[in-house]
């Protein structure tokens, strides 16, 4: 799932977890195991934290704040300010036209 949130092909990130791709495709498919550094590899490449790989559903708020404070992390002061602006105009339509505020 954040592999392909990221629009990353998984010979992209076999690329930069530095493994093959079949051991990638065997990962992601539950048909291998692989070492924590790999494991760690992969959640670095994707941007998220280790323990939210692990769960088995969607993230709750507190681990989903972290991924986009990493993310924004990683950002210039010029992509900080248009995430800006688009995060308030997305929050002020969703509060008039879906919550009716």
């Amino acid at each position: 799932m954040y592999r392909k949130y990221r629009r990353l092909s998984q010979e992209q990130l076999a690329e930069k977890v530095n493994i093959s791709i079949p051991h990638m495709s065997h990962i992601e498919t539950a048909n291998t195991k692989l070492s924590l550094q790999v494991f760690i590899d992969i959640a670095d490449a994707l941007c998220v934290r280790t323990d939210t790989l692990l769960q088995d559903s969607l993230p709750d708020s507190d681990n989903t704040k972290s991924d986009i404070i990493a993310l924004l992390d990683t950002c210039t002061p010029e992509q900080l300010l248009i995430l800006h602006d688009i995060i308030s105009a997305t929050k002020f339509s969703f509060d008039k036209h879906i919550y009716n505020k």
